[in-house]
């Protein structure tokens, strides 16, 4: 299925306003949970090609620390959220109430909190395509991989292999206001071909 490509500006944008609701949820969220006001935006959203995901990550070779989650309910694919190795350790300090440098590496206690923080985000996400869509979406629990970023990626493609029929590409960029600290990182969201034709309706009719 490629008619992904054909969709309009005005299509993406309003993709890309399901995207921001979500992440106004999950902003909200993290907040309470942190007690630190955090917010949370997203300057760009991209259609792909499966196997061109590893290319979304501008240095391959960085670690990242990758939540993995699966869908169930109307809609069924794989999501996976990405945080460059900084960003994640930055992260992890927030969900844990720690100051800035307490964490360098990416230990049990990290991923821990890494993992809580992406099934947070990835989770309001899928509720707000989910509400987009007037249907029901149930992830399931998240999985966390700490790799290379183009390892993360390849087995990401990989594992949704003959599943997923293309990619939506999700930049999510987060601020944290008491530190003035920006972090990056990416969402992607690959759904099987029924659930992308179901997209893909959904945001033509919009």
């Amino acid at each position: 299925m490629d008619n992904f490509r054909t969709l309009s500006t005005r299509q993406l944008d309003a993709l890309r306003e399901v995207a921001n609701i979500g992440a106004g949820h999950a902003a909200t969220a993290l907040s309470q949970m942190t007690g630190q006001t955090i917010m949370i935006s997203v300057p760009a959203l991209s259609l792909s090609d499966v196997e061109h995901i590893p290319h979304h990550v501008t240095v391959r070779e960085e670690p990242v620390a990758a939540v993995r989650m699966r869908m169930a309910g109307d809609l069924q694919g794989l999501t996976a959220l990405l945080f460059p190795h900084d960003s994640a350790v930055r992260l992890a300090e927030m969900m844990a109430g720690r100051p800035v440098g307490a964490f360098e590496t990416l230990g049990a206690f990290e991923q821990s909190a890494i993992k809580e923080a992406g099934n947070i985000l990835a989770s309001a996400y899928l509720n707000a395509l989910a509400e987009f869509m007037g249907m029901t979406l149930l992830p399931t629990p998240p999985e966390l991989t700490v790799d290379s970023a183009g390892t993360v990626l390849t087995e990401t493609s990989r594992a949704s292999a003959g599943e997923a029929a293309a990619a939506f590409v999700i930049e999510t960029e987060f601020f944290l206001k008491e530190r003035q600290e920006p972090l990056h990182g990416f969402f992607f969201l690959l759904p099987d071909a029924e659930s992308l034709a179901s997209i893909l309706k959904a945001v033509r009719l919009a």
